[in-house]
């Protein structure tokens, strides 16, 4: 009677196997939903990724390019409007950005302002950065052997809109139409 009962027990096993072999049309259609969502999530994110990475290249430029000056100023006691006279090897022009830079101001008010401007035709959704060097006065003591030094403060911003350019080169704060990097 066991051997009997083993046989239709892998009788009926070998029986169901055969109609559970492959999908139905249902299960594939929710497995084509799901990745679909998925998909319709993660593209705009994943698009968004390879602006940032174009825009990677302005903020390192404008970062060396306020060191490089922070620099420069130390060896010659006044900023350049060079890019080249910095001394760091960038390129003034790239695919997507042209550098400058602009100097404003006189004696210990002298500030520099490096900047990218996206070229002209780009359609890139890309941010325009600038970047700043100004001195700051520093007094050490007191009354008559009181001393000032000056040390150099850079900042970089970055618009807060794509295309939005940059406008005002002016005072020592990033502009309104830009927010501060850190």
């Amino acid at each position: 009677m066991k051997t009997e009962l083993k046989a239709k027990f892998l009788q009926n096993i070998l029986n169901k196997k055969k109609e559970n072999e492959g999908f139905t049309l249902i299960e594939l259609l929710v497995v084509i939903i799901i990745i679909g969502i998925l998909s319709a999530i993660a593209l705009p994110s994943f698009l968004n990724q390879a602006n940032k990475a174009k825009q990677s290249e302005a903020k390192t430029y404008i970062g060396s390019m306020n060191r490089g000056q922070q620099a420069y100023y130390l060896e010659n006691s006044d900023f350049t409007t060079d890019v080249n006279e910095i001394g760091i090897g960038i390129k003034t022009q790239t695919e997507l950005y042209d550098y400058k830079a602009s100097k404003k101001g006189t004696g210990t008010g002298t500030y520099v302002v490096n900047y990218s401007a996206r070229k002209t035709g780009i359609t890139a959704p890309v941010k325009d950065y600038l970047g700043k060097v100004h001195l700051l006065a520093v007094t050490s003591g007191t009354g008559a052997s009181a001393t000032t030094d000056y040390t150099s403060i850079a900042f970089m911003c970055e618009t807060k809109g794509v295309g939005k350019g940059i406008t005002d080169l002016t005072g020592t704060e990033c502009p309104d139409t830009t927010k501060a990097l850190k």
